[in-house]
């Protein structure tokens, strides 16, 4: 019998820690001679950067992944000493990365100078080189010609700035809106090497540039009588300026003509308010559709193909309710954090940040779109975080835990994440919905195993799941460096999506095995999915008089259940309530499955019908931050007088209440309307 594997603990990687800490004092006292060493001294101090650094990075793995339950022996101020550790291994990193950017800009210092040597050497002879032309211009017409040809070959690559540019990184070119730069070099990335007016070179982002054409007599013509120059905030909103010097009607002719043909996106990119790789939301796209990716339709049960009985509701004689349904895809995801997502600009509104995910196979979405939204803090505008088993008053849109069901057999079976902001344009007050990245990881491996349950660090790719090889920010690895600690900084600033696959037990496997095949949705209200399932199974299995009849159903629960899911803010009321009800009950009670329905039933009347009809409550919409406040006060005081009043009769009988007029839609149920069908 092999001898078990002893575990890491707190206490070891301390005592790691401590190691590290030493050898990286050790290096940093010799680093501060590094003037006086010879190159490969430096050279060997770099490589032991890369060394220490990757040791690092293993201790604080190990100790992220270390838990309370692990410690051989217990352990006084657990959490705070782990953090006190993680904190430490951070410092370190920070130091280690600056001594290596310190030793690499030294090796470089030479190589720098001789280049700006050259480069003011070329600048020289250029002017030189114009000098002498000015001079042969006046006593040989051949060359004059030649001169008119370079001058055009020069206009060509002549660009006119769209938008205010600010250096990022040392190397970048600052401008102006209406600076004319000259092109020296185009590089296939999108950055530009470009040269002002005064001769200043550096960097420039393709996106902010417009050609200027060589104007013609008519043009010229316009121009003598006064030339324009673009306004302030945006192409769409030119202001018209006065200017004396040349091309610029012609200019500005070329690029209003470019602003009609490109849309909202392509102008918030030149504007530099969103990175090149943002692109409207795939997702939010598709749920604008209709309801065929809405969680209220997979909630509903599915037809066979005979569609003469139901394929995922059936009926278990032993046990009185609905037989449990295993699926090939079962488990829970966690959605821990969201990092380095790059902060859009101040011309835009930040409504909302979120994660939609669904099961994708690579060409299309087999699932309903759930939507989790992120808190963040403005001291870290770049980190997006969730809020893992939601309880209590928190919104259920803020749970990270998701369920997810599916019995798909691809065998490219995953999950899609967008990551998203919802915003609003301050210059002219239009919304809209932007992709900050997405990623797809796959839950099978190429042998059809299914991935193991762990934490997974997923990087994001920019552009739409249709596009390949977009990057979220081209700025953050345009320059990388060839040494690998570059290329590992690089991609720890890379956007990324750290999400955690848990195992099931018994009891969760259970749970949601009473769920409907496929759907997506969060786990704190499960509990409320099951009661709705129960309730379907009587009604549509058990307490029908025929199977082959199809009269309509009364029932509002049925009838109106599946709103709630596209309404959260009504079933956060609803979970309350219910959490309220099922404290004052007695452990008898809870174990006792047809009282508890009952009780679900009238918690479910006193709650979610009402509000579901009442006139009071404001119409749901997505992002919107004084229709959310007031339905939720509108929320609030119902539950408040209800619980005052021990139920919602008062309410409903009250004259100050007002309702929706009567329809019978929502008192009855029609389940061949409402079902999903399986294509023959």
């Amino acid at each position: 019998m092999l001898a078990r594997r002893p575990r890491n603990s707190l206490q070891s990687l301390q005592r790691h820690g401590r190691e590290l800490k030493q050898q990286v004092d050790s290096l940093l006292s010799e680093s501060r001679l590094k003037g006086t060493l010879e190159v490969n001294k430096r050279r060997d101090i770099y490589q032991r950067c890369i060394q220490l650094k990757q040791a690092i990075d293993e201790n604080k793995n190990a100790l992220q992944k270390l838990n309370k339950a692990d410690e051989p022996a217990p352990v006084g101020n657990y959490h705070q000493k782990k953090e006190e550790e993680l904190s430490l291994l951070d410092k370190l990193t920070h130091q280690l990365q600056e001594l290596a950017v310190s030793i690499s800009r030294e090796n470089r210092t030479g190589i720098e100078a001789l280049n700006e040597r050259e480069e003011d050497d070329d600048f020289a002879e250029e002017h030189e080189k114009e000098d002498d032309d000015e001079e042969s211009e006046e006593s040989n017409g051949e060359e004059e010609m030649e001169d008119e040809d370079e001058e055009e070959e020069k206009q060509e690559n002549e660009y006119i700035a769209v938008g205010d540019f600010t250096a990022q990184q040392a190397g970048d070119l600052t401008f102006k809106k209406g600076e004319i730069l000259r092109i020296i070099e185009r590089n296939p990335d999108g950055w530009w090497m470009g040269k002002n007016a005064k001769g200043n070179k550096g960097l420039v982002p393709r996106t902010y540039l417009e050609p200027c054409i060589k104007e013609g007599p008519e043009s010229s013509e316009e121009g003598s009588e006064g030339d324009v120059a673009l306004g302030d905030e945006t192409a769409e909103e030119m202001e018209i300026k006065q200017r004396t010097d040349s091309h610029w009607s012609t200019v500005q002719k070329a690029v209003s003509e470019r602003v009609q043909q490109i849309n909202t996106v392509d102008v918030l990119t030149t504007m530099g308010a969103i990175p090149a790789g943002f692109r409207p939301s795939t997702l939010f796209q598709l749920l604008e559709e209709g309801n065929q990716f809405q969680a209220s339709y997979f909630l509903q049960p599915e037809l066979t193909s005979s569609q003469l009985a139901f394929r995922d509701l059936m009926w278990d004689a032993k046990t009185g309710m609905i037989r449990s349904r295993p699926s090939r895809v079962s488990l829970i995801l966690t959605l821990w954090s969201c990092k380095m997502i790059p902060v859009p600009g101040g011309s835009i509104q930040v409504l909302s940040r979120h994660v939609r995910l669904c099961l994708f196979d690579g060409s299309k979405v087999l699932s309903n779109i759930h939507t989790v939204r992120a808190t963040w803090q403005p001291k870290k505008p770049k980190t997006w975080t969730f809020s893992p088993q939601v309880s209590g008053t928190l919104p259920c849109l803020l749970d990270g835990d998701c369920f997810i069901r599916s019995n798909s057999s691809s065998t490219d079976l995953g999950i899609l994440f967008e990551l998203g902001i919802s915003y609003i344009r301050n210059s002219t007050g239009e919304r809209g919905e932007l992709s900050c990245g997405w990623v797809f990881l796959k839950l099978f491996d190429a042998s059809g195993i299914p991935i193991p349950a762990k934490t997974y660090e997923l990087f994001l790719r920019g552009g739409t799941p249709a596009e390949k090889g977009v990057e979220v920010d081209p700025s953050v690895s345009r320059r990388a460096h060839g040494s690998v600690f570059h290329q590992m900084m690089t991609m720890r600033r890379q956007p990324q999506l750290l999400v955690k696959l848990r195992s099931l037990n018994r009891r969760s496997r259970g749970i949601l095995s009473l769920l409907p095949e496929t759907l997506i949705g969060s786990m704190c209200y499960i509990h409320l999915l099951i009661f709705y399932r129960q309730i379907l199974g009587d009604v549509l299995l058990k307490d029908r008089m025929s199977m082959q009849c199809a009269d309509l159903i009364s029932n509002p629960v049925l009838a109106t259940f599946p709103k709630l899911l596209e309404q959260p803010d009504v079933m956060d009321a609803l979970r309350s309530s219910w959490a309220e009800k099922e404290s004052t009950l007695k452990r008898s009670e809870k174990r006792d499955r047809e009282f508890l329905k009952a009780v679900f039933l009238l918690v479910y009347h006193d709650c979610a019908v009402p509000l579901l009809h009442s006139t009071l409550l404001p119409p749901f919409r997505w992002a919107e931050e004084e229709t959310e406040a007031a339905r939720w006060k509108v929320i609030t005081d119902f539950l408040k007088q209800n619980q005052e009043n021990q139920g919602a009769l008062q309410a409903l009988l009250s004259p100050e209440g007002v309702h929706e007029p009567f329809d019978i839609s929502d008192q009855t149920y029609d389940f061949l309307d409402e079902v999903r069908k399986t294509a023959a």
